[in-house]
């Protein structure tokens, strides 16, 4: 598999991360096996596919918390969460913090950019 197309799963997931992501849709997008690429986004990103779809919906939940004055439950559904517990518990595992004190807080976070490839061969 080339970079590219590991940079087209990527743009995909990105570009679909309000819509409910799934490596099934994405394998389909870019016409590999689910099982191929599963094994090769883990393995060029370094997580799964799953934990990379947690971790940016995460980060821009957090980003959202603190630039805009959006209700908690409102952001959780936006990302995809099915209540504010599950986003609740989801955020703490994250980023350590509730969402209501994470938003109270200026504290700097360090969020989960979105994978960059940095070499044009695999």
């Amino acid at each position: 598999m080339s970079v590219k197309t590991i940079e087209r799963m990527i743009d995909w997931v990105e570009a679909n991360l309000n819509e409910e992501p799934t490596l099934d849709k994405m394998s389909d997008y870019v016409g590999y096996s689910s099982f191929y690429c599963s094994a090769k986004f883990h393995e060029t990103v370094g997580i799964s596919f799953k934990e990379y779809v947690v971790r940016r919906k995460l980060t821009l939940a957090a980003v959202e918390l603190r630039e805009t004055s959006a209700r908690i439950i409102d952001i959780a559904v936006k990302y995809g969460f099915s209540s504010n517990e599950a986003f609740s518990r989801a955020f703490c595992k994250g980023f350590g913090d509730s969402p209501s004190r994470f938003r109270k807080t200026q504290i700097q976070f360090s969020g989960y950019e979105k994978s960059e490839m940095l070499s044009n061969t695999l």
